[in-house]
């Protein structure tokens, strides 16, 4: 293909200056409530946020016309090439056989200007500085025609029917997620912080109205649920417009070549490539209250994928939002496909350690509340009610961890599952495992139990067993990698680290 040197796109300059004004209006406010404190007269001010906006948007605007003259990109037959730097000019190249994924995103901005942001995913660990090349931005058509090539797809035909869909039942899952109890809080800080930027102070507005004498008036046993039900309500309508704005015309597909396109957003599209050479197994993940509404989600283990620092949903591991159980079983087979044989359960001392931590819990909690009752007089009786509700949940959890415990080895996977808060499944490419790690503590050591950790160049870099027994582990992993640990079945008790080159 040409081996001649590409510019971003020069659209570039208009979604610089607008998106510089999301800078403009809170730079601007500071500057008019501190020349007010000053006294300056109002048509000073009004002037000096003129030309302060001006500036910003000038500034922004310069700094990427620079940014585009010092960047350009190339595609040879063997190599992707990326020139960039103002001051400090970097010249980087990859082989091309090292791409393993294409993320295309396009925010409402680049959307309205039809542009998009490719970043490439390389063969380096997921998180590492040097671990995607970045084009922002690119056009549409530009950014599906690199897609296309680097993943070979020009000969593509038509995809088949999709793996998974968006279904809006999945809605229901919505407020079983951490945002429902964590999203009210988040949206009353982001509301303070833009009333405050404003010079709005949220408590003179209480004030004002009288809210804050009535609910103080309020007994505590009636504000504290009233509060939470606030709180609840709010969480749970912004992890429904979160839900709505992320997975809109989701679609899951695997297309001809070898890959996996994942599309979905509704503000901000997403779409991303995974090429199935580099998967290396899935995960199922149920947290609590979805497990309880009968939901899970699919994560891919996937080698190269940068996914540091993304909330939950918008990680880029995950292949589907939460989703009903059967459903999130049937993508899992279909992305990573291989039989899944029945999983083995752990011996009764992995029960008894859960139940030991279960007994610790309830005895560390009785302790704090004695301490409190002896330092601090206004302790309520009642605070006492914690240590003894806590007996039977923590005996509930440890029975629920407990029962989640199992391994199996299928044809193609080696599978562990573990967790109560966030039950966890994972099934592990065999061919993707790299070396072993048998872990014991002294009590470990004492019940004959032993946390089997599997290396692996993919996802989070490393896989656990918890608590299985010494022999189960051993044969586990040398009948997922045979022969790797004949010479150190002996050893099995002891902590041993084991790397195949």
């Amino acid at each position: 293909m040409s081996a001649d040197w590409l510019r971003l796109h020069r659209r570039s300059y208009a979604a610089s200056a607008v998106m510089s004004l999301a800078l403009v209006v809170p730079l601007t406010t500071v500057l008019t409530k501190a020349l007010l404190d000053r006294a300056v007269a109002p048509p000073l001010v009004a002037a000096a946020d003129a030309g302060a906006a001006v500036l910003i948007v000038i500034g922004v605007v310069v700094y990427d016309v620079l940014r585009l003259r010092a960047t350009a990109y190339r595609i040879t037959g063997d190599r992707v090439e990326l020139r960039t730097g103002i001051m400090v000019r970097e010249h980087r190249s990859i082989p091309r056989d090292r791409v393993r994924t294409v993320d295309v995103t396009a925010s409402p901005v680049r959307r309205a200007l039809g542009l998009a942001v490719v970043r490439l995913g390389t063969g380096e660990r997921a998180g590492a500085d040097r671990a995607e090349l970045t084009l922002d931005p690119v056009g549409r058509a530009e950014a599906d025609r690199l897609r296309r090539v680097l993943l070979h797809l020009e000969a593509a035909g038509e995809p088949p029917a999709p793996i998974a869909e968006l279904s809006w039942a999945w809605l229901r899952f919505a407020p079983l997620t951490v945002w429902a109890l964590a999203g009210g809080a988040a949206l009353v800080g982001v509301a303070n912080r833009a009333l405050d930027l404003l010079g709005v102070d949220p408590l003179d507005i209480g004030a004002d109205a009288g809210l804050w004498e009535r609910l103080t008036a309020l007994p505590l046993w009636l504000l504290v649920p009233l509060l939470l039900a606030v709180n609840l309500a709010a969480g749970t309508a912004g992890a429904l417009l979160l839900f709505a704005e992320s997975w809109w015309r989701y679609r899951l597909d695997r297309e001809p070549n070898g890959t996996l396109r994942l599309r979905r957003g509704m503000l901000t599209t997403r779409s991303l490539t995974l090429s199935e050479r580099r998967l290396r197994g899935v995960e199922l993940s149920e947290p609590l209250p979805l497990r309880w509404g009968g939901g899970a989600r699919v994560k891919a283990i996937v080698a190269g994928l940068s996914t540091g620092g993304e909330n939950e949903t918008e990680r880029a591991d995950t292949l589907t939002p939460p989703v009903p159980l059967a459903v999130a079983r049937l993508v899992a087979g279909e992305v990573s496909p291989g039989d899944r044989p029945a999983l083995s359960s752990h011996p009764r001392a992995a029960r008894a350690r859960r139940l030991r931590w279960a007994a610790f819990t309830v005895v560390f909690l009785a302790g704090a509340v004695a301490v409190c009752d002896w330092r601090i007089a206004w302790v309520p009786w009642w605070a006492w009610f914690v240590p003894a509700v806590a007996v039977p949940v923590a005996a509930l959890f440890a029975a629920d961890a407990y029962r989640a415990l199992g391994h199996a080895l299928g044809p193609r996977h080696l599978i562990f599952r573990s967790g109560s808060a966030v039950r966890r499944a994972i099934a592990l490419d065999r061919a993707g495992v790299i070396g072993w790690n048998f872990r014991q503590s002294v009590f470990q050591r004492r019940s004959g139990l032993v946390t089997l950790v599997a290396a692996t160049a993919a996802g989070s870099g490393s896989y656990s067993l918890h608590d299985a027994a010494e022999n189960a582990a051993v044969a586990l992993a040398d009948g997922a990698v045979p022969g790797l640990l004949a010479p150190f079945r002996a050893s099995a008790g002891r902590e041993e680290i084991v790397t195949r080159s």
